[in-house]
């Protein structure tokens, strides 16, 4: 058991929309990110994930409407709901999602990484 420094966890890393596995909790992997610009449209069929913002500012794209998430400010997605994550600059998030869970949902594409510990 040891404790973990989210900001010391962020500098090992530098890439974008390739999310990283700080910690696993039962079957729920804890992810840190870093994200700039538009991902994709994806859903996860079988997986709630939840996004909270660590420092900067993002939007959750749904079909419906639009959710903007500032620091300390998290959105659980309901699994099966599709959405696109959005940010105009650097943000820095948190994603606590089931372990196993692909960042493309059910979709394959240039975008798709396996999430890798930090």
């Amino acid at each position: 058991m040891e404790k973990i420094n989210i900001q010391e966890k962020f500098a090992l890393f530098t890439e974008r929309w390739s999310p990283r596995i700080i910690a696993r909790v039962g079957d729920v992997h804890v992810k840190l990110g870093r994200i700039q610009g538009a991902f994709e449209w994806h859903s996860h069929e079988d997986e709630d994930e939840m996004f909270l913002v660590i420092e900067g500012r993002m939007t959750l794209r749904f079909r419906d409407r639009d959710v903007e998430l500032g620091p300390g400010e998290c959105l659980v997605v309901p699994r099966g709901v599709e959405h696109m994550p959005v940010a105009d600059e650097e943000t820095k998030i948190m994603m606590i999602e089931p372990a196993g869970t692909v960042n493309t949902g059910g979709n394959v594409s240039e975008r798709t990484v396996e999430a890798r510990w930090v």
